[in-house]
């Protein structure tokens, strides 16, 4: 099938443009472009956007200017290595939702000015050494829900352009020392729904201006005091649904322009005192997006006070109130954090609970 987009034939159709279907025509029954039958060939002022249904198969020729390319829910198991061979143009390149259990370091190669790279929903265990040398311009790269259980350093290397990765959902249980330390360009990072359980020691540095941070989902039990220090510029963190128990009173030092906050469904029971102070109101602004400290099992007492100030300060911005609850002590269990923060007999009776007469 063919079709051709608004901007392409702005006063209808030309005499020339039937020409160049027979012209199409021709190449199909000649194999020198894919089957109308297997692939949707999109015209555009761009070049050629091309999506392929056929099962289990890549095709094997392209249009010359295809500058977008998807070969999804195919099944493909394999990649030949000159698969890309003549479409030097191309900036986009969708393979999600097939069974690809291994890329050739060479596939890459002809595409210098490639963009995007989805590999979503594969079955990939490792990636190549080398097969990113030549992608410099590469700025978003998705592995999510593949088979990755570890990770090299070595295996993100010439991605100097790389603005979003999200390697989610592979099940990686540790992440090597310097792992992010060439990616300066680096915006927006998703490692949630893996089984790590310790993060290496100066895993943020290398990105220069991170934004948005995705470590939900994980084993997390703890993190270091520094491992955000290096992203000033960080907007949203995601850390809900870890096993946090406890927070360094200097995690959220310099991150003034923090806009989201999630620490929901964790182990807490206390914080430091000082740890909310660098966030929203009073020391600098709203959280634009707010924050979310539910299902912790809060001892609410003395130890929250500080908390508990801060709290009654960006009430405005806080999400699932109701179910940010005391666990303990017993005479303040199931109510609300921000109705104890607001009384000061409630206040009082934590103070009785730690200090009884």
């Amino acid at each position: 099938m063919l079709s051709y987009s608004p901007e392409q034939s702005p006063e209808g159709w030309h005499p020339s443009r039937t020409l160049f279907l027979l012209a199409l025509s021709v190449a199909w029954a000649q194999g020198a472009l894919p089957s109308p039958t297997e692939c949707l060939i999109v015209l555009s002022a761009n070049g050629s956007a091309v999506s392929c249904f056929s099962p289990a198969r890549f095709p094997s020729v392209l249009p010359a200017d295809t500058f977008h390319l998807a070969v999804e829910f195919s099944n493909l198991t394999l990649l030949p290595a000159a698969a890309l061979q003549g479409v030097r143009g191309l900036q986009e390149l969708h393979l999600s939702s097939n069974q690809l259990e291994a890329l050739e370091a060479e596939l890459l190669q002809p595409v210098p000015g490639l963009r995007v790279l989805d590999l979503t929903r594969n079955a990939l265990r490792s990636l190549p050494e080398g097969l990113f040398h030549q992608a410099s311009a590469l700025h978003t790269l998705v592995v999510k829900e593949n088979q990755l259980r570890g990770l090299r350093a070595s295996w993100l290397q010439g991605l100097k352009a790389l603005s979003f990765l999200d390697l989610s959902g592979n099940g990686l249980r540790a992440l090597p020392p310097g792992l992010l330390a060439n990616l300066s360009a680096l915006r927006t990072l998703d490692l949630g729904d893996n089984q790590l359980e310790t993060l290496p020691p100066g895993l943020l540095r290398g990105p220069l201006a991170l934004e948005r941070l995705h470590l939900e989902r994980n084993r997390l039990r703890a993190l270091a005091e520094d491992l955000l220090w290096p992203q000033p510029s960080l907007r949203s963190l995601f850390l809900q649904e870890n096993r946090l128990a406890s927070l360094e009173a200097g995690l959220f030092q310099g991150l003034q322009g923090l806009d989201m906050l999630d620490l929901s469904n964790n182990s807490l029971s206390s914080l430091p005192r000082g740890l909310c102070a660098p966030l929203g109101r009073p020391a600098v602004r709203d959280m634009e997006d707010g924050f979310d400290f539910s299902h912790n099992p809060w001892l609410c007492g003395p130890n929250l006070h500080d908390f508990y100030l801060w709290l009654l300060d960006n009430q405005h911005k806080m999400f699932s109130r109701e179910d940010t609850r005391c666990a303990q002590p017993e005479a303040l269990k199931g109510k609300p954090l921000l109705e104890v923060a607001s009384s000061q007999g409630g206040l009082e009776l934590g103070w009785a609970w730690e200090n009884p007469m």
